[in-house]
């Protein structure tokens, strides 16, 4: 079974006024100077997945300059046993709107086809920044796994804003709480159970790889301590907090207040303090055992986008983990400065230069 790009091509997209890919199941080595627009390649490939893509932008900031016509994406996805066309587009700065198959689509939608994951150098200091950053690692690999998981944090996120704002306005009323709290005990508990769910399936990928990276051993804390597991604890635990949340101005208990514990396993050594290297092979260790799991979950490893990881790892790291992206069968799309640095792959991938002229990114494939 396979999941991979057939197609790709940008239009108006960051430093692309126009590029035009052709390309099989292989992984893509992107290669060019530093701000040639590779990692732009790379955030077109994760818009063919729900959310925000690997930069977080907004659809304005994806538009090239000066023009700031809009931009548009369209690629062929081999999915499974199935060939999609994709459409993705804004105009005028607009929220991004979604086709599939000709036919107007929800981006949740895209999670049903497609699996993205991805790697990118802000990632590299994970373990040792804020909550924030490793509650939104887990949930891009919770979604991988339930599509759904999208719409469970929308869900609650939405609740809880309406909650926050009452208590800054000190409303006392239980009446106006009860509703939100409902929707926030109810969506709150699903995602905690996707995310533990998601955890559960990357240990077992872990524990049952042959890799030459370590693993990581991870667990779920919350700043409050157990997380209420069933809807009514949650609702009644929300309702006993608003006295406390009010003198906050903020709602203290529920999956928004996660954390994600990383232990390298072989070492017994918390993640965040780990050597540079050793955090990095932890993260690698991790995307490889989400595309594992993914690969017998989905019946197709998923879009792997790697940018820069080949500059990161030592030549026997670098070789091992283009050995396991080929084993698995992965479309990896890699960046990396010269070619040189894709060497140990040869012929198992396909090369594309990117280079900047003027201002202009320009893809041109090699053979």
């Amino acid at each position: 079974m396979a999941l991979y790009l057939t197609s790709l091509t940008l239009s108006h997209f960051r430093s692309h006024k126009v590029g035009r890919l052709a390309l099989d199941g292989r992984p893509v080595a992107l290669y060019g100077a530093n701000g040639a627009g590779k990692t732009n390649v790379l955030e077109a490939v994760s818009l063919f997945s729900p959310g925000r893509g690997l930069r977080r932008s907004s659809a304005e900031d994806m538009t090239r300059r000066p023009e700031a016509l809009g931009w548009k994406l369209s690629g062929v996805l081999q999915s499974v046993h199935q060939l999609h066309e994709i459409e993705i587009w804004s105009e005028g700065g607009a929220a991004r709107q979604v086709k599939i198959d000709d036919k107007a689509a929800a981006q949740v939608a895209l999670g049903r086809i497609a699996r993205v994951l991805w790697l990118i150098p802000a990632m590299d200091r994970l373990w040792i920044e804020g909550a924030e950053g490793r509650r939104r690692f887990l949930d891009r690999m919770t979604l991988s796994f339930e599509p759904g998981h999208a719409q469970a944090t929308l869900t609650y996120e939405r609740a809880m804003r309406e909650r926050n704002r009452l208590l800054k306005d000190m409303v006392r009323d239980p009446a106006w709480y009860g509703a939100l709290e409902a929707q926030m005990a109810q969506s709150g508990v699903l995602i905690h159970a996707n995310r533990c769910a998601a955890l559960a399936q990357l240990a077992k990928a872990q524990t049952d790889a042959t890799t030459a990276f370590p693993a990581a051993a991870l667990t779920l804390t919350h700043a409050e301590g157990e997380l209420p597991d069933t809807e009514e604890d949650l609702r009644a635990a929300l309702a006993d907090s608003r006295a406390r949340d009010m003198a906050a101005g903020r709602s203290l208990i529920g999956p928004h207040r996660a954390d994600l514990y990383g232990v390298y396993q072989a070492k017994d050594v918390p993640a965040k303090d780990c050597s540079t290297g050793e955090q990095k092979a932890l993260l690698v260790s991790l995307i490889l055992a989400n595309a594992r799991a993914l690969a017998q979950g989905f019946d197709a490893p998923p879009l792997l986008l790697l940018d820069e990881v080949a500059a990161h790892l030592d030549p026997d790291r670098r070789a091992a983990l283009y050995d396991e992206i080929t084993v698995l069968g992965a479309q990896a799309w890699m960046t990396g400065t010269e070619p040189a640095l894709f060497e140990a792959l040869g012929d198992r991938a396909q090369y594309v230069e990117v280079r900047d002229s003027d201002g202009l990114s320009e893809l041109l494939p090699r053979s």
